[in-house]
Order: C-alpha cells, then sequence, then structure tokens
C-alpha cells in the first residue's frame, strides 16, 4: 500500500536537504572507492593526497546536488520529484552540466591540492595541505589555486550533464521494465520505488559512459594542476612551468609525445573507479535524501 504523500519543504529545508545528503553521499562514495582512486592516480604518475580529496568531495557533491536540484526546479516551475521527472532528457543533461560546474568552482582548491600532495612522491615536498597551500599562494598568487580551473570545466560539462542525463535516462528504462514485467508495480508507485540495486546499476551504467567519454580531459587537468612541482627524480622528469599554452595545445604535444594511448593513461583504473563511486554517491543521496525529507517534514507537521 502506498504511503501518503509528504508535505513539500520550504525552499531553505530543501537545500538543507539536498547539501546535506550531497554532502554524507560524497563522503560514503569516497571512502568505499578511495583504494580504487589510489590505483588510478598512480597510473596517472599521481601518490596520495585522501584527507584534501575528502574535503574536496564533500563541497563538491553538497553544492552539486543542492544547485542541481534548483534548476531542476526552475526548469520545472515546481520542486516536487514527480514535476522534475518530467523534464525533457536535454533538461536533464543541461541541469548537471551546470551544477557540475558550479561545485567544480566551489571545491576546485581543494582538487588542486589533492593532486598535488598526491603527484610529489617520496620524500615529499609538503608535509601537509597547509604548506601547499602557503607555498601555491607565495609562488603562484591566489590565481594558483585555479590552475587547470579552465580545462576542468571544460572536462565537467560533458562529464556532469553525460553523468546526470543517463542516470535519469537509465531510471526511466528500468521503471518502463518494471511496469512491464511487475504487473504491480504501477499501482501507486514511482521511479521513487526503484530497488537500491537498480539505482547502484542506473550509477554504475552512467558513470561508466560519462568516464569512457571525459578521461582524455581529466589527463590533461591534471598535468596543469602539477606544473612546476618539485619532487624527487625518481618520480620521472617534472612538469616545467608554463609547458602548456594552453588545454588544445596541452593535447597536441601529449598526443605528439605519448600518442593516443598518453590521453587514456590510467583509464581503466579510473572508469573502475568512477563507476562504482558515481553509483553509491547516487544510491546514497537518494536514500539520505528521503531519509532528511522524511525527518524534516516530520518534525514540522
Amino acid at each position: 500500500m502506498a504511503s501518503p504523500p509528504m508535505e513539500e519543504p520550504g525552499q531553505l529545508k530543501r537545500a538543507m536537504i539536498d547539501s546535506t545528503a550531497g554532502a554524507i553521499a560524497g563522503c560514503v562514495s569516497r571512502t568505499v572507492t578511495s583504494p580504487l582512486d589510489v590505483i588510478k592516480i598512480r597510473f596517472q604518475g599521481f601518490w596520495r593526497g585522501n584527507v584534501p580529496a575528502l574535503l574536496m568531495v564533500m563541497p563538491y557533491t553538497a553544492i552539486q546536488f543542492t544547485v542541481l536540484h534548483r534548476l531542476k526546479t526552475y526548469a520545472a516551475g515546481s520542486s516536487k520529484t514527480e514535476a522534475h521527472k518530467q523534464l525533457s532528457p536535454s533538461l536533464s543533461y543541461i541541469s548537471g552540466a551546470l551544477a557540475g560546474c558550479a561545485a567544480t568552482i566551489g571545491s576546485y582548491p581543494f582538487d588542486l591540492l589533492r593532486t598535488i600532495l598526491a603527484s610529489q612522491g617520496e620524500p615529499k615536498i609538503y608535509p601537509t595541505m597547509r604548506s601547499a597551500f602557503i607555498d601555491i599562494i607565495r609562488t603562484r598568487g591566489f590565481r594558483g589555486m585555479y590552475a587547470g580551473l579552465s580545462p576542468t570545466l571544460v572536462e565537467i560539462v560533458p562529464y556532469a550533464g553525460l553523468q546526470f542525463g543517463t542516470y535519469d535516462t537509465f531510471k526511466r528504462w528500468t521503471s518502463s521494465w518494471n511496469l512491464r514485467h511487475y504487473p504491480n508495480y504501477g499501482l501507486g508507485n514511482t521511479e521513487d520505488d526503484l530497488s537500491s540495486f537498480q539505482l547502484f546499476l542506473c550509477g554504475l551504467a552512467a558513470g561508466t559512459c560519462a568516464k569512457l567519454v571525459c578521461h582524455p580531459l581529466d589527463v590533461v587537468k591534471k598535468r596543469f594542476q602539477i606544473e612546476g612541482l618539485q619532487r624527487h627524480p625518481r618520480y620521472g622528469a617534472r612538469v616545467e612551468q608554463h609547458a602548456y599554452r594552453n588545454m588544445f595545445d596541452a593535447l597536441r604535444r601529449i598526443l605528439k609525445k605519448e600518442g593516443t594511448a598518453g590521453l587514456y593513461k590510467g583509464i581503466i583504473p579510473s572508469t573502475v573507479k568512477a563507476a562504482p563511486a558515481g553509483a553509491v554517491t547516487f544510491v546514497a543521496y537518494e536514500i539520505t535524501s528521503d531519509w532528511l525529507e522524511s525527518i524534516l517534514t516530520s518534525s514540522s507537521s
């Protein structure tokens, strides 16, 4: 028997639900997939940096899901989940892309610090995140905290758009499949009643599609982030300061020097990590969001 619909939470409560659920989902996803991320980073030539990664992923997912919900609310003219499901696939892609951009800008300095700490190897040049932050500000200025932002934003537009757009599409397909195979599925049920395993599979497929398409841009972004970084010679030649004029120059140089394979370094562990990470994030967000909404709605009634 379907439960009665809950009262729609206000804008402030909705933002609290989305940001908190997003942060928790990001934390859960990062914790579960951390070993896979270490493998991915090593294949691209970078090492360690887990604490700033946690500091990055929580604000990133909090901003991302909050902005995503607001954009869908604006597009649908309602904050109700049922209204969001009626949005066209193109609007899902656009909303996801814009939400990814906002989240990237808001959390980018932590992403930069994570990459620098992970790439320095042993012996360490920066013993702590604070020392890395101070040195970057001293040598590169505030703009140094956003090194590589342009290729990151170019990457995140198709990546976030594909991830959220395909996730919504896979959910619709799965719901249609349920309707065809389970006669009682449509009686008072909605896409929200997809099982956790089905949501996980939708997120897994979405993360795989997005990563396979956008991985080369992730490699270029990392190259920009570690320009001029000092590290021990056994970790290879460092990337000199201003080694690339722009993103297209970086793509051209990598292709010329390393071939197409250079743009796909770490693609297998990266996809193996990104796909379950996206799946865990989506499932954790939906479960946490429903739980928080039920608590806040019941407490106000």
